[in-house]
């Protein structure tokens, strides 16, 4: 495996880890860290080299089931308070609508935490060609989906962070 995917597959872990403790954090340490790991995420996904796609077809298994994804929702939510909530400009329903569009943090977070949680029980104990696999779909995933709800939600914590 090459260094990046190394290093992906270690900040995915990292970051897993962090939501999963958001029920014990304190607030501006939790924002600090997801300020911290957020960037080094996407430089990561971003840097998965091109090389590894394979054509095969690409499948993460869904290891985080509902309960557990509400539950941490709602500690990040829980732990945000009332700063959870932010006006989303980004969002596609905002040019069908005359409203601004309200999203939360805690869903951003936890929505990432499902791509990266899903990511590393598949990689976890498997072969380098499994890996190579979920690295191929994790990266087109980054590129179609996922890349624009860390932005949107690094916006929103970095708004949190400069205006506390």
């Amino acid at each position: 495996m090459e260094s990046n995917a190394i290093v992906f597959v270690g900040l995915c872990d990292e970051y897993c880890r962090e939501l999963e403790a958001a029920r014990e954090a304190d607030r501006d340490e939790f924002v600090d860290r997801m300020l911290r790991l957020l960037p080094r995420l996407y430089i990561s996904a971003y840097d998965i080299s091109p090389d590894i796609y394979l054509d095969q077809e690409v499948y993460i298994e869904q290891a985080l089931d509902e309960d557990y994804y509400d539950a941490v929702r709602r500690n990040v939510e829980t732990l945000l308070g009332p700063d959870d909530v932010y006006l989303e400009v980004f969002e596609e329903d905002m040019k069908y609508s005359d409203t601004p569009v309200a999203v939360s943090i805690s869903e951003g977070l936890t929505d990432l935490f499902q791509v990266f949680y899903n990511f590393i029980n598949t990689v976890r104990d498997t072969t380098d060609e499994t890996v190579s696999l979920a690295l191929q779909g994790v990266a087109e995933d980054f590129r179609g989906y996922w890349s624009q709800t860390l932005c949107n939600t690094l916006r929103a914590l970095n708004h949190l962070k400069a205006n506390s």
